[in-house]
């Protein structure tokens, strides 16, 4: 297998690139397992999140399935398989760790009690809805624009929500699938409130960090569900070929 190591800056279109064109050089059969996601990240000299998005790209393609606790393997090529452009999650995460917790510290001065009044109503919705589910994201997502609309800033409210929008794709619903679940979902409920707490005390600077840090354990979460930390590998089934 030959394959040309990626510069770790680059994103996970450039490896899904590299996994398609072997793919295709190989003429590998439909059902072929292939190398376990820790032995592309080694030959290409990338994270194993970043394998991770690549697969996850190539499978909502149709060029490959992923078993979780099997392996990974050649699906059968749909008639169009032409490559997909997806957001990659961390992308999106930063973009809105930048945007969003910019907007939190200015919504701390101009929050209102009635503003106030709508995040408990959503946390209240949050702390009863199953998650994964299309009615848990639409709270989430109704949350983080709440927060924006504080400011009475149409451009900066509709900015918010195209961000959060980008993980209503295929490429985010198959992320969602493998990798949330009500343990996560309980996790960013408390940061939630964190965030909401910071905003009632009119703490620009506390917003702004409870902001931060639940965008940035959203990555961690990710990152846990990709085995990137020891011992969740454990307790977490890895796609491998043994």
């Amino acid at each position: 297998m030959t394959l040309k190591a990626v510069e770790p800056r680059r994103l996970y279109r450039q490896v899904a690139d590299q996994i398609r064109a072997y793919l295709d050089s190989e003429n590998l059969p439909v059902g072929a397992r292939l190398p376990t996601e820790r032995e592309f990240a080694d030959r290409l000299n990338v994270s194993r999140p970043t394998v991770r998005e690549a697969l996850i790209a190539l499978e909502v393609e149709g060029r490959i399935r992923i078993r979780v606790g099997s392996g990974i393997y050649v699906a059968e090529p749909p008639v169009s398989a032409a490559p997909g452009e997806h957001d990659g999650p961390f992308e999106v995460l930063r973009a809105r760790t930048l945007i969003e917790a910019a907007v939190a510290q200015e919504a701390a001065a101009a929050i209102t009690p009635e503003h106030i009044a709508r995040l408990d109503a959503l946390l209240e919705r949050m702390a009863k809805v199953r998650h994964p589910s299309n009615e848990a994201i639409e709270i989430d997502r109704d949350f983080h624009v709440a927060i924006a609309a504080v400011l009475g800033n149409a451009v900066i409210e509709q900015t918010v929500l195209d961000l959060f929008n980008r993980r209503m794709s295929p490429f985010f619903g198959r992320l969602a699938a493998y990798f949330e679940n009500q343990e996560s979902w309980t996790e960013a409920l408390a940061e939630h409130r964190a965030i909401r707490d910071a905003l009632a005390a009119r703490d620009g600077a506390a917003a702004r960090a409870a902001l931060c840090r639940h965008l940035e354990r959203s990555q961690e979460r990710f990152s846990r569900s990709f085995g990137e930390n020891g011992p969740e590998e454990a307790r977490k089934p890895e796609m491998t070929s043994a």
